[in-house]
């Protein structure tokens, strides 16, 4: 089978014209990781470089030898090359509560703050962490501090449900019932309330009975006083969108070359394809290697069998039988990735050996990014 490409991680950071990468992929896979060592590595080679987590897990933080990280970029790094490594994890209520302040005068702006519908909607509602995932990206874009911004997603699926963020919320916004509930509220004050029971009879009614009228009014209130600030936020994540398509973007699929693993980097594939995303290539992590391959797994069972047979070099055998492992597993690794490369033969790889110990500092993320590399 034909190899594939070499994915040259240098040229990516280099070039000046890459101001965003996204690493996306199924969960455990050691995205987190990847961003954080791609990040030292641009600041390392001259650029300004902000790694973003919206991964509830604190590893980024650890591996960057910090005790946490918030929703503000913290500087980490000022290596002697002349760039500089900033790291954040997404706040997502902070995020939503900034979006308010930023673009509500400050009556209307503690009106929704203060309403329990949004309190429970900023925090807990399905989507919202990807609705915000987008609103920091493009912040962080739009500020222009950085030159170069490291995304690394959620785990699994969801990595990818950021770039349904503005037409999930377009949907929620344009849904009948919101609509329902915007209109008679847009008329103001009690009287609203009263235009609801009366246009809306029977409906409205069996809302008011079911949920009461206090609960009906803080909704009303609390779609009225938010729609010219969702509209604000949807027409921004739809600029988002199309900066995740745009040449400057460069997205990396991690993956473990393992079976799972690759077939959701192969999902992950196709719908950065159908969304019409630059894939810049698959980083494959945690691949074993072995320092006698040219010892199959069958000479080497055997061996050990022979040896054991006689009762002696136990030891020997013993050795034996792990490198037979070893090379059955490397085996096996190898598979995984021919397959997803029959089936994505253009897009380029890169390997990264099996680390000995978890990365916990940035000597250790100066050493993935390395090997990410190295070709």
């Amino acid at each position: 089978m034909k190899k594939p490409a070499k994915l040259d991680i240098d040229a990516i950071l280099d070039d000046s014209g890459t101001r965003i990468v996204v690493c996306c992929g199924a969960g455990g896979v050691g995205k987190t990781t990847t961003a954080a060592a791609l990040g030292l590595r641009a600041a390392e080679r001259g650029r300004r470089a902000v790694v973003l987590t919206v991964d509830p897990a604190r590893r980024l933080a650890q591996s960057m030898g910090l005790t946490e990280l918030d929703n503000t970029p913290r500087l980490v790094s000022s290596p002697e090359g002349g760039g500089e490594l900033f790291a954040m994890m997404l706040d997502m209520k902070r995020t939503f509560d900034e979006i308010i302040e930023a673009h509500a005068d400050p009556v209307r702006a503690r009106q929704i703050l203060s309403n329990p519908f949004y309190q429970s909607l900023s925090s807990s509602f399905a989507g919202t962490q990807e609705y915000m995932a987008m609103e920091k990206l493009g912040q962080l874009r739009r500020s222009d501090e950085w030159d170069l911004i490291i995304v690394d997603t959620p785990p699994s699926r969801s990595a990818l449900d950021f770039l349904d963020a503005p037409e999930r919320l377009g949907r929620f916004l344009d849904g009948r019932f919101i609509r329902l509930l915007t209109a008679p509220a847009k008329a103001g004050g009690r009287s609203a309330f009263r235009l609801l029971n009366a246009g809306f009879g029977i409906m409205a009614g069996a809302m008011t009975k079911l949920l009461g009228a206090q609960v009906i009014k803080d909704l009303q209130t609390f779609v009225s006083a938010l729609d010219a600030v969702f509209g604000g936020f949807r027409q921004r994540a739809e600029m988002t969108y199309k900066l995740l398509q745009a040449p400057g973007t460069a997205f990396l699929v991690v993956a473990a070359p393992e079976r799972d693993a690759m077939r959701e980097a192969s999902y992950f594939v196709e719908r950065l394809a159908e969304e019409r995303m630059p894939l810049a290539g698959l980083v494959v992590n945690r691949v074993h290697v072995s320092p006698a391959p040219k010892l199959s797994a069958a000479r080497s069972a055997a061996a050990a069998e022979d040896l054991g047979s006689r009762g002696e070099h136990e030891l020997t055998a013993a050795v034996l039988r792990l490198h037979a492992g070893r090379m059955q597993l490397t085996a096996r690794e190898k598979r995984e990735q021919e397959h997803f490369v029959s089936a994505h033969p253009t897009v380029p790889v890169t390997q990264v050996r099996a680390m000995s110990d978890d990365v916990h500092d940035l000597a250790g993320l100066r050493q993935i990014g390395q090997l990410l590399a190295s070709v």
